[in-house]
């Protein structure tokens, strides 16, 4: 794997794990999230990093099988570009859902 990769899947990492931080002074509450406009902005900037860095290895390197990329992808695209559609709700569920999983993934690709 060459660097590049290795930059941008540490890059994703350390996207997550902002995001985390974000949350884990308080339980993990969609009601709270909604409700505190700094954190939601945060948390979709860091998607937006997220995405961004997935396009990227995608397009460098389409044999990285990572679940979910194009859908995360997407949401990045959607933060930029529609930034008036953004739903809460979807952006919630890849905190929840998916980070989790893509942050497995990104640290098992980091230790090949």
């Amino acid at each position: 794997m060459g660097n590049d990769i290795k930059t941008w899947l540490y890059d994703i990492l350390n996207a997550i794990m902002e995001i985390d931080s974000f949350l884990n002074d308080r339980p993990k509450d969609f009601i709270n999230y909604q409700n505190d406009l700094r954190t939601k902005r945060a948390v979709e900037r860091n998607i937006e990093i997220i995405g961004e860095a997935l396009s990227r290895i995608l397009r460098f390197d389409d044999g990285i099988v990572i679940t979910n990329s194009r859908k995360i992808v997407d949401a990045r695209n959607r933060i930029i570009h529609g930034y008036d559609s953004v739903s809460d709700d979807v952006i919630w569920g890849i905190v929840i859902r998916h980070l989790p999983v893509l942050q497995a993934e990104v640290q098992a690709l980091l230790e090949e």
